[in-house]
């Protein structure tokens, strides 16, 4: 196939967090507002005036400094976020927003603020309590925090608006960006797609790391390019596979693994799309506010929620994505040290093995990584492994 025109450019924008696209926005005076988790909605933070930027650590290798604060056994993405704020990598960001998601992301941006690694005298570091339960009393409850967290310090120290107006902008805003991204993710359902998965996973994390605004054009105009695309005269790749799991945001593991024979046909990771890149919908009587509010509680699958009935949501949502997809095996991963992610992948990779509590069987290779790629030859091996099971397994007819 031939290269897309911008994929260099996406690629050079996620080489750094203050990226060109984020210089251009913070010239024009606006508020850079970083936040940590899938928890905190992202289209809050797009409001006029402000941008969203989801914290990535790209080059980070070693976070020792990090690690004299939180310990060896620790998340490698904390640490990392953290090792990268001390090197001065997040220097242009106006607040941190965060929320109780677990004690190690917690701790961490509390250093934020106690090690005052911001030079900007109104920095602040504010995390709201996401519930884990859903109904429409948690609807208001969440809603709550979002003011008193998020909004209410917002309007205090910068002035920022978060009228009706401003929100409604950023839902229509953050709607339009869905639904581009969502086009790029129909096409990889076809037999022979069109779009890799780390062409995909690039556009994806500009998405999250990039005022919308500035990035909407690059995406509309890439997708235009991609309805016109070629396909290759037959698939290049051996097995067509899901990714599941926690942080990635690092799209050379993506490519790691369609090196290795297969493709990522969809993303269920933090960083990824599902959830996450889901049109928020305004019900007729309900403030803008409260739609947000509502949307983020009843969309979010985050393990963090750990009831049986959470449990099984979550697995027979990853269970139907494949399905719809067309994937023929999951790859399930997990951080080091990730407490609520290592108890999924272990899950995952049983009851959707054994088709416990799901309509059917999946294979699974369940891995547990680092931030960075330092075991990429294990890795590699791994998958490599896991496509040539899953060629056997369709020649056998079992999949």
């Amino acid at each position: 196939m031939r290269d897309l025109k911008h994929m260099i450019e996406f690629e050079e924008l996620l080489r750094a967090a203050n990226n060109d696209l984020v210089k251009a926005a913070c010239a024009e005076g606006r508020l850079a507002l970083a936040y940590n988790c899938s928890h905190i909605p992202e289209v809050l933070l797009d409001v006029p005036g402000c941008f969203g930027v989801r914290l990535r650590a790209p080059g980070c290798v070693s976070p020792d400094m990090a690690t004299y604060y939180m310990t060896n056994r620790s998340c490698p993405y904390s640490k990392s976020i953290l090792e990268r704020a001390f090197e001065g990598g997040y220097n242009f960001i106006a607040a941190l927003l965060g929320q109780e998601c677990c004690t190690t992301m917690n701790r961490m941006e509390q250093y934020f603020d106690y090690c005052e690694l911001i030079p900007n005298e109104k920095f602040f570091v504010s995390c709201l309590d996401m519930p884990i339960n859903r109904s429409e009393w948690h609807e208001g409850y969440y809603e709550r925090q979002l003011r008193q967290k998020v909004v209410e310090p917002l309007e205090r120290v910068y002035g920022v608006d978060f009228s009706d107006a401003a929100l409604m902008a950023a839902i229509e805003q953050h709607n339009e960006l869905c639904r581009v991204i969502n086009a790029m993710s129909e096409l990889r359902k076809a037999e022979n797609p069109v779009i890799t998965g780390y062409e995909f996973a690039v556009m994806q994390l500009c998405s999250l790391t990039c005022p919308k605004d500035k990035l909407l054009p690059l995406l509309k105009e890439t997708l235009e390019e991609l309805q016109t695309r070629e396909p290759e005269s037959k698939p290049w790749f051996r097995a067509r596979v899901m990714v599941v799991g926690s942080e990635i945001d690092d799209p050379e593991f993506t490519k790691m693994l369609e090196m290795a024979g297969a493709i990522v046909v969809a993303d269920r990771y933090c960083f990824g799309t599902m959830p996450g890149r889901e049109e928020i919908e305004l019900r007729e009587g309900e403030t803008p506010l409260h739609a947000i509010a509502r949307h983020y509680l009843w969309n979010n699958h985050c393990p963090r929620a750990m009831g049986p009935q959470a449990l099984v949501e979550r697995k027979n949502y990853v269970y139907q994505k494949a399905k719809e997809f067309g994937a023929e095996g999951l790859i399930v991963e997990s951080m080091k040290f990730c407490e609520y992610w290592g108890y999924e992948r272990a899950q995952d990779a049983i009851w959707l093995t054994e088709g416990f509590a799901v309509p059917g069987t999946l294979p699974v290779c369940q891995i547990e990584r680092d931030y960075t790629t330092a075991a990429a030859g294990q890795l590699r091996t791994r998958f490599q492994a896991f496509v040539e099971s899953l060629e056997i397994k369709r020649i056998q007819g079992a999949i």
